[in-house]
């Protein structure tokens, strides 16, 4: 006689491993994906460097006759006209990032809209605060990223084809390498690009919020209305407040600097930092505020924006 099953189909005792995706995750594959789609964000500075290391490879060909006569000066002058191209090959890669900053921030949401692939981009399991600070952190520690590492990598390709030259002409390149403090001006770049990245993240801020707002031309958008303000503020109260500011905000970067008078002759770079000088402005931490602000009114219009 058969009795009837009392076994049950017993629950599986296999503890279960949801796939957890990690909070970081959305937002390092958001930054890949800007990078991929934006490739000015590094190519760009890698031509304005080769131009200027080609530039700086005919000019050795006067090097060994440069340093004979270089001779005579004092070790501060020596190393001022020796470090001249170097700081000069530094100033250009950080002018060219940061336009390439400014092109990238006003068609970073603009675009999206534009080619209509925001659509796509809104069906992916990834937030508009997540998007948005992806593409936030571009100008604000991407493209300072790629800045340093080009600089260091030119300037290194510069000493050593400047020794390579010396070298051959029979001159010793001992004095080359004690007059250019490559470490300590490394150094100093690292920090003038960080301070930079913060003084500047208002702007930043302001051009994403104009990419995803202006339907188009987000370059005037960007720009007249600041200009409009400076204007109407001249002509009906006498007063330059607000064009102050904005002086203040694109050139106060300097303050993050020990002030030097005109005509020094800096030896060592790392004495040019001022980091508590810098951390106790009232405008570096307003300016972030404000920032703060921009991106949150930017993610919240990101929300409900359309395509073009």
């Amino acid at each position: 006689m058969s009795t009837p099953s009392d076994v049950m189909a017993a629950p599986d005792s296999r503890p279960a491993t949801p796939s957890i995706l990690s909070v970081t995750r959305p937002f390092y594959w958001s930054v890949r994906r800007e990078l991929w789609e934006h490739r000015s964000v590094y190519v760009a500075p890698l031509a304005v460097a080769a131009v200027l290391l080609f530039g700086f490879l005919l000019g050795t060909i006067r090097l060994p006759a440069d340093m004979r006569a270089a001779a005579a000066l004092d070790l501060a002058h020596q190393a001022a006209q020796h470090t001249r191209p170097y700081h000069f090959a530094a100033f250009a890669i950080m002018l060219t990032t940061l336009l390439v900053g400014v092109v990238y921030s006003l068609g970073a949401l603009h675009g999206e809209r534009r080619d209509r692939s925001i659509l796509f981009w809104k069906s992916l399991p990834v937030s508009d605060l997540t998007t948005v600070l992806a593409k936030a952190a571009i100008p604000l520690v991407g493209l300072p990223v790629v800045g340093f590492a080009i600089i260091i990598a030119l300037q290194l390709s510069m000493l050593l084809w400047s020794t390579a030259v010396l070298l051959a002409s029979g001159v010793s390149a001992m004095p080359l390498w004690t007059l250019i403090p490559l470490v300590q001006m490394s150094v100093t770049l690292l920090y003038g690009l960080a301070v930079a990245a913060l003084w500047y993240a208002p702007i930043w801020g302001w051009l994403l919020l104009v990419s995803g707002w202006a339907r188009r031309v987000t370059f005037l958008w960007a720009f007249l209305p600041p200009i409009a303000l400076c204007v109407v503020e001249r002509i009906a109260f006498h007063t330059s407040y607000f064009a102050s500011l904005l002086g203040y905000r694109l050139i106060g970067v300097q303050d993050a600097f020990v002030a030097k008078a005109r005509g020094a002759v800096v030896v060592d770079p790392l004495a040019q930092i001022d980091l508590v000088r810098f951390l106790s402005l009232p405008g570096l931490w307003a300016g972030l505020a404000v920032a703060a602000a921009f991106l949150a009114v930017a993610v919240w219009q990101r929300r409900y924006r359309e395509p073009i």
